[in-house]
């Protein structure tokens, strides 16, 4: 590997042995900074480069400006938070403010009370969304006020629940028994599905203290308890699978991740991704007759290849399609080829209701506009 540098308007090219005895060169001082310069900027030649193999990445702070040339900025650059530049593509502009369907949005936390109903409805008619469906009404006293809330008012037929279950505790003496109860008791409450959280999986515990996997057979009864009463089961496994990976400067999700630490599952605390897929699929297998939804495209947005392989080998499967939009937004030919070939098999979700996000939705599935700002950064 060689560095080239500039001496009195000439390049010097630095082996690799001198690159490793100097280490890499110092970064500029942190802050902002203006300037126009660059590897071949006017006004001067490039600035510190370095020479890469095939293969090889550019060092820290340096970045490819040519084949197998790398090179520093000769300004301070921006922090990833401060960096926001403006897109200069010019072209059609189809906003879409309300959904030229009815939507059923059937992934909402939305509480409906007495309180805030009214500015729901208002809210719900301009954006054309016709149900909305809350999926964390939980069970007994807690969803019978929930739902009461609904049927006492003007608006029956604009909102459903599901309900939930306590998973802390399976495998116990009676767990079974007091869980099945309590959600055909949420069905007959009005509750119309199961909402099955990433606890499961992740955080739920077995009475022995082990951690509580999706496949376990101590579950099969809930399964089967929505089986026998017709109705869906929305299940969220794990999180996107950069969760699970190193949080490094490769990692696509590295901002988020820096933002909301929580979220990173480290591997020496959490099962991996792919072992939760395993076991998921293990479980929809073992329990063809309940209907499942897979929420958030089974974090197979990405690979929709997979996502199609996932829809083919379990029939009683449906994606829906909450907090995933810019998986579509960043393939949108073959994600649109995927949502003609399968489109009895997507349901819309939204998951966290916010009234300003829907239209990217819209617009999204609407209309054929190209490289425009997603809703958040």
């Amino acid at each position: 590997m060689r560095r080239l540098t500039w001496t009195a308007g000439a390049i010097v090219l630095v082996t690799a042995a001198a690159v490793a005895q100097q280490g890499a060169p110092a970064g500029p001082p942190q802050g902002g900074g203006q300037g126009r310069g660059g590897p071949q900027g006017r006004g001067g030649g490039p600035q510190e480069q370095v020479q890469i193999k095939p293969g090889e990445e550019c060092p820290p702070g340096m970045t490819e400006f040519r084949t197998g040339r790398c090179a520093r900025p000769a300004v301070p650059p921006p922090s990833i938070v401060d960096y926001r530049p403006r897109s200069t593509v010019v072209a059609p502009d189809h906003l879409v403010p309300r959904a030229k369907f009815p939507v059923v949005d059937i992934h909402s936390h939305l509480a409906i009370t007495p309180a805030n109903i009214e500015q729901t409805i208002k809210e719900m008619d301009a954006l054309n969304l016709r149900v909305l469906v809350n999926l964390t009404a939980r069970s007994g006293e807690n969803l019978q006020r929930a739902v009461q809330t609904i049927r006492n008012s003007p608006y029956q037929d604009r909102f459903r629940v599901f309900a939930n279950v306590n998973w802390n505790g399976a495998g116990g003496p009676g767990w079974q028994e007091k869980e099945v109860a309590a959600l055909e008791g949420a069905f007959k409450d009005g509750a119309i599905g199961l909402k099955v959280a990433k606890n499961l999986g992740l955080s739920a515990r077995k009475a022995d203290g082990s951690r509580l996997k999706v496949d376990d057979p101590d579950l099969d009864p809930i399964w089967q308890a929505a089986a026998r009463h017709n109705v869906p089961v929305l299940i969220h496994v794990a999180d996107p699978a950069q969760f699970f990976a190193p949080v490094d400067y490769t990692n696509e999700r590295w901002l988020e991740l820096a933002i909301f630490p929580g979220r990173e599952y480290p591997s020496a605390t959490n099962p991996g991704f792919e072992e939760l897929m395993g076991e998921r699929d293990r479980m929809f297998a073992r329990n063809p007759n309940t209907r499942f939804i897979n929420a958030h495209f089974g974090w197979h947005g990405n690979d929709l290849e997979r996502a199609a392989k996932h829809l083919e080998t379990f029939p009683n499967v449906v994606f829906e399609v909450g907090a995933v939009l810019y998986e579509f937004g960043r393939q949108p030919r073959a994600a649109r080829e995927f949502f003609i070939k399968y489109q009895d098999r997507v349901l819309f979700g939204k998951d966290a209701y916010e009234p300003s996000e829907f239209p990217y939705f819209f617009r999204v599935f609407e209309t054929t506009d190209e490289y425009f700002d997603y809703y958040r950064d």
